[in-house]
């Protein structure tokens, strides 16, 4: 597959989630006092990525997210320099949708943004470690058998959903660090001061799943 195809189709799929699913929480008004628009945001997520893996999956993998794609350059299914190309289109997508996103809501006061939980930088990277670990050895375990390929969307949009559920409560949830940079960047503040958090702890907490997978998947 060329490579700028899959690029473009990282661009685009990151995009997409930024400006649909953080653009939910904005005009859903995402809070635990307000659960039906804590429920819509956590479905937006999970919606986005069933309709990304179903339109750009065959073109790129569908991982609109560095986390995803570290996994999948740990577990040797993409190359060093795809990883690169990936992760530049993500964070480039995700800044994109942000713009587009504080455009068309005329403030960036609120755009999806991630914050920390109790203002505790340590309780913050334990949760947002277990939700992308958990997120992306599922993304390992459903994409590591081709019958699986009718339904791998579905239950990957599923288990997104599952840990924004969990998750919007602790820090916004995060999970991908491109989703977290791009409203960070536009939002200024706290937000882009503690940014590296939800930047870091998913990029360990994918690894680590990476590592798991490759430990329960191994025959001998």
């Amino acid at each position: 597959m060329n490579s700028f195809k899959k690029y473009l189709a990282e661009f685009i799929g990151t995009f997409v989630l930024v400006l649909f699913a953080c653009g939910a929480a904005v005009v859903c008004q995402c809070s635990l006092g307000n659960f039906a628009g804590y429920l819509l945001t956590a479905l937006a997520f999970g919606l986005v990525i069933v309709a990304m893996a179903y339109s750009i999956g065959n073109v790129s993998g569908c991982h609109i997210n560095p986390a995803v794609s570290l996994a999948m350059l740990l577990s040797g299914k993409i190359s060093f320099g795809d990883f690169i190309g990936y992760v530049v289109s993500q964070f480039a997508g995700a800044t994109a949708g942000a713009a587009v996103l504080w455009a068309l809501l005329g403030s960036n006061d609120a755009l999806g943004q991630n914050g920390l939980y109790k203002g505790d930088i340590w309780l913050s990277l334990l949760v947002e470690v277990i939700l992308t670990f958990v997120f992306v050895l599922t993304i390992l375990g459903v994409t590591s058998k081709t019958e699986n390929g009718a339904v791998a969307g579905i239950v990957i949009g599923l288990t997104l959903t599952l840990v924004h559920i969990f998750g919007i409560y602790f820090t916004g949830t995060s999970v991908n660090p491109a989703r977290s940079f791009g409203p960070a960047i536009f939002v200024g503040g706290e937000a882009l001061s503690n940014v590296w958090v939800f930047i870091v702890a998913p990029l360990v907490g994918g690894a680590l799943a990476a590592l798991c997978h490759k430990f329960l998947a191994a025959k001998k």
